[in-house]
């Protein structure tokens, strides 16, 4: 994996999580893992948990950076969740 490959994957792993933990988007998501297995259950604190979320996530990156490297598909979708997450955090720091 070369440094490129692994702070494209890093800033991908950063908007995932950020996705799946706290965005309004995936908030039906979150509702439906807790009314299936109640708000005090683990999976409901796993996707709740941006700790917790970072370690599946970011296996799955990796799996997905060492088996698809280099190719076009992977730096434009790599680029564009590093891009959505760094603008989020712009936009935060600015505002």
């Amino acid at each position: 994996m070369s440094l490129l490959e692994f702070l494209l994957s890093l800033g991908a792993t950063c908007r995932l999580i950020r996705f799946l933990t706290k965005d309004t988007l995936a908030g039906g998501f979150r509702s439906w893992i807790a009314d299936r297995f109640g708000d005090d259950s683990k999976p409901s604190y796993l996707v709740s948990c941006s700790w917790c979320t970072s370690i599946w996530v970011a296996a799955a990156m990796t799996a997905l950076t060492h088996w698809a490297g280099g190719t076009l598909a992977l730096q434009l979708t790599t680029t564009a969740l590093s891009l959505s997450y760094l603008a989020g955090l712009a936009s935060r720091w600015l505002d």
